[in-house]
């Protein structure tokens, strides 16, 4: 062979070589790229788009910090100073955990500071970088924490419409807002995909504390389920925590208090009660029914015939079908025993048939369907 020959074919096996490496490295990107891009599909960790609208309306260097690293270690001095010393001018609510606080990072970054006396632990650490890594559009994202001085506190994102209850119930501090008929449903979607991405975790992270005051809304009023991951953290560190919640508790499971087992399925009854808020606009609380599944299916009965179940501040914004349908699913999460109440995937999947049904009717025929018939359609179905 020819040195001219020989050079050629030297080259073209150099080239063939090259181009093999290319195309590994592009398929090993490629696979890398997609399995990051499932991992993250749901939490918008992986989406510049995401990453752009923490830093517009919600915690810009915390979140890129602590979605890069985890939870983030912030010091009492800086939650100190975000707090004005704890102020009362900055409380703005209680849970489980303790007092709640607003506070402004130095960055300029709007944060809620949940605050509670304990020594340090070990456990604590470790739990709270567990749930820091728990990312989905519909959970509020927990930041970071700090354990100094014999306090325990938990950074998490801010939400400026706080928390449903404000929005919904009648003796609310803002009862004059009105949400329309879609517009819950569209609440009750994002609350359920929260729950449904706790469930879908290995192993399930059952909230345990689901109930109204832990649906909160952002500005453009799309929900977030608080405070998930709290009552497992708190079993951990074998801990209550000082709570001003009511010692009555009408979103807890009835089924829990017999066996003493909390599933998904007390989540899914939790939902339940929701959903009835949000059909009442009224608080379970006043609900004497509650707890027993036959008296309240009559009450709910009566109460139709009536036409004194749905939120009148609903007005005509609703169908008769989306209200009747929406009731059904209601009954359905809340039903004894709780194996027969439905998973919170198929949940997901009930309410946005309903939604879409909903848009597709109002668009057709109008808004302000007649009612007077709910109560017979809906329980003389199947």
């Amino acid at each position: 062979m020819s040195k001219s020959n020989a050079a050629i074919v030297g080259g073209a096996a150099g080239a063939l070589a090259f181009l093999a490496i290319v195309i590994v490295l592009a398929w090993f990107c490629k696979s890398q790229c997609k399995s990051f891009s499932n991992k993250n599909s749901e939490t918008g960790s992986s989406d510049p788009s995401a990453v752009a609208e923490w830093n517009r309306g919600g915690p810009s260097s915390a979140a890129a910090s602590s979605e890069a690293q985890g939870a983030k270690q912030f010091t009492m001095i800086e939650l100190k100073q975000a707090t004005k010393h704890f102020s009362e001018s900055n409380l703005i609510g209680y849970g489980r955990f303790g007092p709640v606080y607003t506070g402004f990072l130095s960055d300029g970054t709007v944060v809620a500071i949940k605050r509670r006396p304990a020594p340090p632990q070990h456990d604590f650490v470790a739990e709270v970088r567990y749930l820091s890594e728990i990312r989905h559009r519909n959970l509020v994202s927990l930041l970071g924490y700090c354990q100094e001085n014999g306090s325990q506190m938990l950074v998490f994102e801010y939400l400026p419409n706080g928390s449903m209850i404000n929005h919904l119930y009648a003796t609310g501090i803002d009862s004059s807002t009105k949400l329309e008929f879609k517009q819950r449903l569209t609440i009750a979607i994002g609350a359920a995909k929260g729950l449904c991405h706790l469930h879908g975790l290995r192993p399930p992270l059952v909230h345990k504390n689901f109930k109204t005051a832990n649906v909160l809304v952002d500005e453009n009023f799309i929900a977030k389920v608080s405070d998930a991951g709290i009552s497992r953290l708190l079993e951990k560190i074998d801990e209550a925590g000082p709570s001003r919640t009511s010692s009555v508790n009408v979103f807890r499971d009835p089924e829990v208090g017999a066996s003493g087992t909390i599933s998904e399925m007390s989540d899914v009854y939790s939902f339940g009660i929701f959903l009835l808020e949000l059909v009442t606009g009224q608080e379970a609380l006043h609900i004497d029914s509650l707890g027993s599944n036959e008296s309240f299916f009559r009450w709910v009965e009566s109460r139709l015939s009536l036409n004194d179940f749905v939120d009148r501040r609903l007005g005509g914004s609703f169908t008769a079908e989306g209200m009747r349908d929406l009731i059904r699913l209601t009954l359905q999460c809340v039903s004894f025993p709780g194996k027969r109440r439905p998973k919170m995937e198929m949940v997901v999947v009930e309410l946005e048939s309903i939604q879409e049904k909903e848009m597709a009717m109002t668009t057709v025929m109008g808004e302000g369907t007649a009612i007077f018939t709910l109560g017979s359609q809906l329980f003389t179905s199947s």
